[in-house]
């Protein structure tokens, strides 16, 4: 087989991955109803328990005001607040159903976990909330369900998050 031949044979199988591909984003992107190809599966396992979140995991794609503080790649600061808690959650859950492609999954008087979806690829991060009336502090803790990096998705989101809350 002649090096043209090799060349020309992994440029067709190239054009066929490509095109398989361009199908899936068409499909995911213009296709009405989401196929969830990137969505993953909903974790059974989170929540508020015992005053505490999920751990976060070793992956670089959450963040958690519950992870230790020494560990800057995960822990974030919780959202502070003065005043009355119960217009500090209601302020919180407005912010958050305000998000774009955000759903709420689970609301209560103190908890809340809400899905939020990436725009291109449908990429679902599991974010979640809890108050804390003691401390004056609303925990946060955002993960996202595939991949291994995020690329600071979750740390920016909760930010932008604090940003609105505290104006």
């Amino acid at each position: 087989m002649t090096i043209k031949q090799i060349f020309k044979r992994f440029f067709l199988g190239l054009l066929v991955v490509v095109g398989i591909l361009s199908v899936i984003v068409s499909i995911e992107i213009f296709g009405g109803q989401r196929m969830g190809l990137f969505a993953g599966s909903r974790p059974a396992d989170l929540g508020f328990t015992n005053n505490k979140f999920k751990p976060v995991s070793r992956r670089p794609n959450n963040v958690s005001s519950q992870a230790d503080k020494s560990d800057a790649l995960h822990y974030i600061e919780p959202i502070s607040f003065s005043g009355d808690s119960a217009s500090a959650w209601t302020k919180i859950v407005g912010i958050v159903t305000a998000e774009p492609r955000a759903t709420v999954v689970n609301s209560s008087e103190n908890y809340l976990y809400a899905e939020f979806k990436s725009a291109l690829m449908g990429y679902v991060d599991d974010v979640e909330f809890a108050l804390d009336a003691k401390a004056s502090v609303i925990h946060v803790r955002s993960a996202s369900r595939l991949g291994e990096k995020d690329f600071n998705v979750n740390r920016k989101r909760i930010e932008a998050i604090r940003a609105a809350f505290t104006k």
